[in-house]
């Protein structure tokens, strides 16, 4: 299962979720299966997000929705500060 792991600073994680909560219908039509959202422990200020879906192609089409509609506009990422950084993950060992 391909993962797309997001990594940005935002400035205020409230306003960061409440934009994340307004694609929900985009991330579930798009083919997200799950989400995960982490923090450092050290930093309010930074945000990691995996995003789990069946295909890569479904990932890398998502990454470019997120490029061209989400953090294009700061409308719809009001809460962004920086560039993210993303890589799609293929499993290689779960011991679930």
């Amino acid at each position: 299962m391909p993962t797309l792991r997001i990594e940005h600073p935002i400035v205020d994680f409230a306003l960061w979720r409440q934009a994340f909560d307004t694609f929900a219908e985009a991330r579930s039509q798009s083919g997200v299966l799950r989400h995960r959202i982490m923090r450092p422990v050290d930093d309010d200020h930074y945000v990691t997000i995996d995003l789990d879906f069946l295909t890569t192609d479904a990932a890398q089409t998502f990454l470019q929705f997120l490029q061209t509609t989400v953090w294009s506009n700061p409308q719809n990422a009001p809460a962004l500060a920086g560039t993210p950084n993303t890589r799609i993950f293929q499993p290689v060992d779960d011991d679930r």
